[in-house]
């Protein structure tokens, strides 16, 4: 199943991954601008421009195209994030060629009407309102603002009421013509594809693309702040997520960090699930996670759990971080490799998966990496890297704290702050 990698004249991206044992065809546009691309006057319009683009074009209305792919049991869809959006479908071989009409269609001709826009900005309103009525949403959203403040890289991907229903389509196709070139974007097809077929057509349905932006792209590098925020509602739940800046994607700690937060909160088996959950039962739910940026990265661990848990819960959550700087075993490391590793070949079993694989190590990395490389990268993490980085991570930077839910007896910020800056105790570090 080898990867081929074709760059158009245009200087658009065609990468396609030939699985003959299939009969379907994953594919997709993924472009490397997101919600970090927008000036200040355009928070949301990222998001705002992956709706519209289902919305009609020159061809097609909002209708035809989604009862064009259905007709022949496809599907279509989109996705906005911080630094990429991706349109991407799913078909059975034979109907490739429709499916590249149709995103090279949404993506080259879409119509950006009036009427379409209002009733759009109707349906992201409703969305804005349903995250907003979902705590363990809001507790990640209020979490980013406070790590970044005053950045684009901390607002929320939906943007706001006030700056949604401002839009206008020459300001979506402003945002368009700065991001959506063809040096931005990939073409990625994983399934019972041949790539020479699927590069011609690729190069005839995005031949009007255009090869360079309008106005240089928006760009703005990012500054760790950290600090708190807390909002006490009467929910059932207090959702808790304390973090910690992490490593960009290029950074030398990358997978370091990914290996540490699959050993603190990765599984049943982790450090936390197996403390907070399994033995002393203070919640139902807690995980670590990992999230890298182009410039930043995100180490955060999340809890909900009862409001009356919280004084017990925060302090055993910052002895499993203490713990983590002080020893860490051989058999956790290859735990966590072993999934990963799983990971990786599971998702190599799906071409949905395998297609935004592919994208994004093109984006990132600029090719495909094999598994085998990614697994060297892996072997080289020690225990001793593993707690230099926990020491460093947890109790060297500013923490940021966001609460929201049954917050009374959550203890202040300043004394968990004061506990994660406390050294481990001698008898602990000499016993390690």
């Amino acid at each position: 199943m080898t990867v081929e990698c074709t760059r158009l004249k245009s200087g658009l991206t065609v990468v396609t991954q030939t699985m003959p044992h299939l009969e379907s065809v994953a594919l997709g546009v993924w472009i490397k601008s997101g919600s970090r691309n927008e000036t200040e006057d355009e928070h949301g319009i990222a998001h705002l421009l992956e709706h519209m683009a289902f919305k009609g074009t020159a061809r097609r209305s909002a209708r035809d195209i989604a009862e064009e792919i259905e007709d022949v049991g496809g599907e279509v869809n989109a996705a906005t994030s911080t630094e990429t959006t991706s349109y991407y479908a799913r078909v059975l071989k034979d109907y490739v060629p429709l499916a590249v009409d149709i995103l090279a269609d949404i993506l080259t001709e879409s119509a950006f009407e009036e009427d379409e826009l209002e009733r759009e900005k109707q349906v992201i309103l409703q969305e804005i309102n349903a995250a907003n009525d979902t705590p363990d949403d809001v507790v990640f959203d209020k979490f980013s603002e406070t790590a970044y403040r005053n950045q684009t890289l901390g607002r929320a991907i939906l943007g706001t009421p006030e700056t949604v229903v401002s839009f206008s389509p020459q300001q979506i196709r402003n945002y368009l013509g700065r991001n959506y070139t063809t040096d931005r974007m990939f073409v990625v097809a994983a399934g019972a594809v041949d790539h020479d077929e699927f590069v011609r057509m690729v190069e005839q349905r995005f031949a009007s693309l255009p090869t360079a932006p309008s106005a240089p792209p928006v760009i703005e590098t990012a500054r760790y702040i950290g600090g708190s925020v807390r909002e006490t509602r009467d929910l059932m739940d207090a959702q808790i997520l304390l973090g910690f800046e992490g490593k960009a994607y290029h950074a030398r700690d990358f997978y370091c960090s990914q290996i540490l937060a699959n050993i603190l909160g990765g599984g049943m088996s982790s450090r936390l699930f197996q403390e907070v959950r399994e033995i002393r039962g203070l919640c139902y739910s807690i995980y670590a996670f990992h999230w890298g940026f182009s410039d930043t990265g995100i180490f955060g661990i999340h809890a909900a759990t009862g409001g009356e848990n919280l004084p017990e819960l925060v302090p055993v959550i910052i002895d499993e971080l203490h713990k983590s700087a002080g020893f860490i075993e051989q058999k956790e490391i290859e735990r966590a490799r072993a999934q990963i590793r799983a990971q990786l070949l599971m998702g190599q079993e799906s071409p949905a998966a395998r297609a935004g694989q592919i994208a994004r190590q093109m984006m990132l990395y600029g090719g495909p990496i094999s598994n085998q490389e990614m697994m060297e990268r892996l072997e080289g993490i020690t225990i001793e890297r593993l707690t230099d980085l926990a020491g460093r991570l947890f109790f060297d930077t500013v923490p940021t704290l966001s609460a929201i839910g049954p917050l009374e007896q959550l203890a202040p910020t300043e004394d968990i702050v004061a506990s994660l800056s406390a050294p481990l105790p001698q008898s602990k570090t000499a016993s390690r």
